[in-house]
């Protein structure tokens, strides 16, 4: 029995949309699903949620155990972005002063919501047990994330996040840009697996020499 949904299955999830090599784990949960919208390239791993409104690009992983939930104004994932199992990202918070109540059973007028529109942008690599915060508003272009930090605030492009709070202890390469280009010239029509993808191009020949060089210096 295959441990995905398969593309009928998940015409009958009702999802807003979704494209095509989308992997999600038949132990993944996902809510409000009309309000979920799928690109392609897309894995989803084992006891991952998602509810709300969630816009997810191409090429993204969702690591096992995740939590995606989103407030009234919704999540943006773009493309090529990594989430490590046991990620947490919200777009609401509770009120932690004390000045309100808290909890889903309790109604919105006797609660202090924090909510904000969370955007999860290009090339963002999230690291396991991390948790993003409201208040960050997500992350930018080319930020990654050490694994067990929190982040708060609002982060810069190409920047290494780490700790609790999260800082910016180092900058990030944006070589992943010249390969993000080769990596679409070259896969743009092919189909990608869910684990690794098998080309048709000649394995002797000076492109799969090339292929191979750059996957080794890369891993």
């Amino acid at each position: 029995m295959n441990s995905f949904y398969s593309k009928d299955e998940l015409a009958k999830l009702g999802l807003k949309s979704f494209g095509e090599n989308v992997y999600i784990s038949k132990k993944a949960s996902l809510y409000n699903v009309k309000n979920i919208s799928l690109d392609s390239n897309i894995r989803i791993d084992d006891f991952a949620i998602l509810s709300g409104k969630i816009t997810i690009g191409s090429f993204v992983h969702i690591g096992a155990g995740s939590l995606i939930l989103a407030g009234e104004n919704g999540i943006d994932i773009e493309d090529f972005v990594g989430i490590s199992s046991g990620v947490k990202i919200y777009g609401s918070s509770d009120d932690y002063s004390g000045e309100s109540l808290t909890n889903p059973m309790i109604p919105n007028e006797f609660k202090n919501l924090s909510t904000a529109k969370i955007h999860i942008q290009k090339h963002s690599l999230i690291g396991s047990t991390s948790i993003i915060l409201p208040s960050s508003g997500g992350t930018n272009l080319g930020v990654s994330i050490g694994a067990f930090s929190l982040v708060m605030r609002p982060t810069k492009e190409f920047g290494i996040y780490f700790g609790i709070p999260a800082k910016r202890i180092a900058e990030r390469n944006k070589k992943l840009l010249d390969l993000e280009k080769e990596f679409l010239a070259i896969y743009k029509n092919r189909k990608w697996g869910g684990v690794a993808h098998k080309t048709k191009i000649p394995l002797n020949s000076p492109k799969s020499k090339s292929i191979e060089s750059k996957r080794l210096r890369y891993a």
